[in-house]
C-alpha cells in the first residue's frame, strides 16, 4: 500500500509553517465523526492535538441520570469515533509522520536564524 497524495481522508486546512491544521473524514461520510488535528511546533517541542465532537450515550440513559453523575462524579462520559479505511489509517499514520518532520524542521530554522541573528547584534 503506498501513501497517497492528496490523501484519501486527510484534508489539509492550513499550513502556518510551525503549525500544520488537518481535518480527518471519517470514512461512513457523516461529519460529526470527523476530527480535527494540529501538529505544532513551538521551543519546547512538537505537540499533536485532536479535536473531536464528542457526544453522551443520551439513549441509554435518562436526562436526570446524567445530571445525577454530573452533580455526584464532576464528570460525564463522552464517546466519539472515526471510521477509517485501510488506506485512509495508512494516509493518516504518513501524513502525521511528514507534519512532525515539516513543522520540526521549521522550528529548527528558526531556532538557527535567531541564533544568526543575535551572534550579529553582538558583533
Amino acid at each position: 500500500m503506498n501513501f497517497q497524495k492528496p490523501a484519501e481522508g486527510i484534508l489539509l486546512n492550513n499550513d502556518y509553517g510551525g503549525a500544520k491544521n488537518y481535518t480527518v473524514v471519517c470514512d461512513c461520510g457523516y461529519s460529526d465523526h470527523d476530527h480535527r488535528v494540529w501538529v505544532e511546533a513551538d521551543d519546547f517541542g512538537i505537540t499533536v492535538t485532536t479535536y473531536t465532537k464528542q457526544k453522551t450515550n443520551w439513549w441509554s440513559k435518562t436526562r436526570w441520570h446524567h445530571i445525577w453523575t454530573l452533580l455526584t462524579k464532576g464528570y460525564i462520559e463522552l464517546e466519539g469515533d472515526t471510521v477509517f479505511s485501510k488506506q485512509q489509517a495508512f494516509n493518516y499514520a504518513e501524513t502525521l509522520k511528514a507534519a512532525i518532520k515539516d513543522v520540526e524542521e521549521f522550528r529548527e530554522a528558526k531556532q538557527r536564524k535567531k541564533l544568526e541573528d543575535n551572534k550579529n547584534e553582538q558583533n
